[in-house]
């Protein structure tokens, strides 16, 4: 991929003095999903897939974007005076507002640069595209300007640039597992207060296997803002009868005895959610750390199923994909990751089953949604790095 990428980069830049090259990951939440902005528990790990990146410090403060991904929209030209969210200028909004989000926290960034992107995620998928594109900005920043910054930093930053640049209400989760990626080990982060321990994924005879539902949504204009404040209403009306900071405060028990203080029934089914996923989710880690895989498994199905009947974010692609998943044998567990409304699950298969599970689940999805998915065998992998 280096060479792809040197020789990309002089074809479109006019040669390749200086250049610099790095890669930074996507992430798959194995589960805890909709848990990071309520101050829950998450267990994401970095991928082996995501995004990779040239780049070299211009003598000017002129900013160029070029993405191997949408070759036909040519070299994207703004500047360091101009680092304001604009819809015309695409993808481009994700690394500058990496670079306003620097400058805003007091790094002054002293020249422009001559950026190139490649990205093997697939665009859209859930396995968080924008928090790669992010990171690996961050990274690149860091290693040409010398930021003072650590990986953890990077993550905040990111975050920070797409809640107030892009004004998608992320949580803390995608840029995190992507920034802090260890090779084997999957991050139990408690997002209430950003303390995490990595977990080894020991899958002996088992892979991840990612499949995509390629239909496309955007988090921004999907209905992710909605269940948020939804949440942030059950937390507030719960206040009032029981001491907590957010939803992953509670226990499944203290929640059944306070969740009449929340007046209104879709509301309380999207806080049981929350507090029942964070649970699963410290249940999934012990059950992992007990090499319990079938444990492990039947918490990732019993995820899917809240998603879909109490948080409602699922869809009938993603619900598709989970239940045909359901019936092969040799899949562990299956359910939807990410945001939802489109993307991507995530499921558990033994490797007899691979072949079996992508032929009989991709033709299940394509007769009943009339399009393909696309499936992606993958492993654990590393946070950012220079290649």
């Amino acid at each position: 991929m280096k060479e792809t990428l040197l020789k990309t980069f002089g074809e479109v830049y006019g040669d390749t003095e200086g250049v610099k090259t790095f890669f930074a990951p996507g992430r798959v939440n194995l589960i805890g999903e909709h848990t990071d902005y309520n101050g829950g528990h998450v267990f994401p790990c970095a991928l082996t897939i995501g995004t990779y990146g040239a780049a070299r410090v211009r003598k000017d403060r002129k900013l160029c974007f070029y993405s191997m991904n949408f070759e036909h929209l040519g070299v994207i030209e703004s500047g360091l005076e101009d680092l304001k969210p604009a819809k015309e200028a695409g993808w481009t909004n994700y690394p500058k507002g990496v670079m306003w989000a620097f400058e805003e926290k007091g790094y002054q960034i002293p020249f422009g640069l001559d950026i190139l992107l490649c990205g093997n995620i697939p665009n859209g998928s859930g396995l968080s595209s924008s928090a790669s594109v992010e990171v690996l900005t961050g990274y690149i920043l860091k290693e040409f300007f010398g930021f003072d910054v650590s990986n953890q930093d990077l993550a905040l930053i990111g975050q920070f640039s797409e809640n107030n640049f892009n004004g998608v209400n992320c949580g803390i989760m995608d840029q995190f597992a992507i920034a802090m990626g260890k090779k084997d080990h999957a991050i139990f982060l408690d997002t209430a207060d950003l303390s995490y321990t990595y977990a080894p994924v020991k899958l002996e005879g088992i892979k991840l296997v990612i499949a995509s539902s390629n239909k496309k949504r955007g988090l921004g204009d999907s209905k992710y803002n909605e269940r948020r404040s939804e949440c942030e209403m059950a937390l507030a009306e719960l206040k009032k009868v029981v001491e907590i900071n957010g939803l992953g405060d509670l226990t499944e028990e203290q929640f059944e005895a306070n969740k009449s203080a929340i007046k209104d029934i879709v509301r309380a089914k999207r806080a049981k959610h929350a507090v029942y996923e964070n649970q699963r989710t410290i249940k999934a880690v012990r059950a992992l750390e007990a090499n319990d895989i079938a444990q492990f498994g039947q918490l990732m199905n019993e995820s899917h199923i809240s998603l879909r009947d109490d948080y409602e974010v699922t869809g009938v692609e993603l619900d598709t994909l989970v239940e045909e998943a359901w019936k092969i044998d040799g899949v562990v567990g299956s359910r939807m990751t990410g945001a939802g409304f489109g993307g991507c699950t995530v499921s558990l298969v033994k490797d007899e089953a691979i072949d079996t599970f992508i032929n009989k689940v991709g033709e299940a999805y394509r007769r009943k949604i009339g399009y393909k998915a696309d499936f992606y065998v993958v492993e654990v992998g590393d946070g950012p790095c220079t290649l």
